[in-house]
């Protein structure tokens, strides 16, 4: 049985920025932050994964990069089994219409001189210029996304956060893509519009087949919307798997850390870890495992040796040393997380 390649891989994928001079006067050598380091991912056809992590993870970093609007320090990313590389010319660019991305910031990500129907038609007339009347399609769009005719009119100033968000989103939809990257595309908004804009993106995907790579640092919204769930902290991806196989039995600290931060009222009382410190900076980050010092369960390897992604099974995989101990710590970790106090 041949099994069908991953629509969007991003392979090894590394990003290294330079900023300002250090030592007096601004006249030592130019620093580099790592956000980005050695970062495997993929994403199947139809498939929804969701990103977690905290703030500098290098989430966004990550989704910028698997759309083209950042290019990688190191690493390839393929999209439909093509290495789009560099965008230096129009076909290269074209191939790349298949992946758009929903920003977080919603009104931000429109031109505030451009009515509504004039930001989705736009997109029409620029890369499908054999459409009949561009105004039936940006209607159609509108009902599609549930847009009422009416906002068409507005600018994004006169809407709210959540009519800008479906705006964004049907914009994205002109060029026809078979992958969203999604970057918080719920976390500026109210409550009550957070869940009608992931109903919206749970019938896109149930009607047109859409793929999703859902970028978010709220694991309620993550666990709701997601088939496997990655989770990153400084720049490497430390667990992925099944979202049921990763959010009830972590295997990695900082996950059950994460995990034990949100509130859970109908599961009653359980032993909790707070999580210790903050996340250290990427222009200094700690050697060996970059959460030891904030993880509870640190071995003297974990200063020194940076672990390597293992298969815990049934395609769940966790970069931790606990993993590899003898003496059973790992197995302590998923049991404790699940048992009450």
């Amino acid at each position: 049985m041949t099994v069908a390649p991953p629509l969007l891989e991003l392979k090894n994928i590394s990003k290294a920025y330079a900023v300002g001079r250090g030592g007096r006067f601004g006249l030592g050598r130019r620093r580099v932050v790592h956000a980005l380091i050695d970062v495997n991912l993929a994403v199947a056809e139809g498939e929804v994964l969701g990103l977690a992590g905290e703030s500098g993870s290098g989430k966004s970093t990550l989704g910028r990069i698997a759309v083209g609007l950042e290019q990688a320090s190191a690493g390839q990313v393929v999209f439909e089994s093509r290495h789009h590389g560099r965008l230096h010319n129009r076909s290269a660019r074209s191939r790349l219409l298949g992946l758009q991305m929903i920003f977080q910031n919603s009104i931000a990500s429109l031109d505030p001189r451009f009515r509504s129907r004039d930001a989705i038609a736009e997109p029409v007339r620029v890369h499908r210029p054999g459409i009949a009347s561009v105004q039936a399609t940006v209607e159609e769009l509108a009902e599609r996304v549930g847009l009422g005719t009416n906002l068409l009119r507005r600018f994004p100033h006169e809407m709210s956060g959540g009519q800008c968000q479906r705006v964004g989103i049907a914009r994205a939809l002109t060029v026809q893509p078979k992958l969203l990257v999604c970057d918080e595309p719920v976390s500026a908004l109210d409550v009550s519009i957070q869940a009608q804009i992931l109903n919206l993106f749970a019938d896109l995907k149930e009607k047109s087949g859409h793929s999703y790579l859902f970028i978010s640092h709220d694991l309620h919204v993550v666990e709701r919307v997601s088939d496997r769930v990655a989770i990153m902290y400084l720049g490497r991806i430390v667990e992925i798997g099944r979202t049921k196989d990763v959010f009830e039995a972590p295997r990695h600290p900082y996950t059950r850390a994460l995990l034990d931060a949100v509130p859970q009222i109908h599961k009653g009382r359980r032993a909790r870890e707070p999580l210790r410190g903050e996340i250290p900076s990427p222009l200094n980050p700690p050697g060996g495992c970059a959460f030891h010092p904030r993880c509870p369960m640190a071995m003297p390897i974990c200063s020194k040796v940076v672990p390597l992604m293992t298969d815990v099974g049934d395609g769940h995989s966790s970069a931790c040393h606990l993993n590899a101990a003898s003496d059973g710590r790992s197995i302590v970790l998923q049991e404790s997380h699940r048992e009450g106090v």
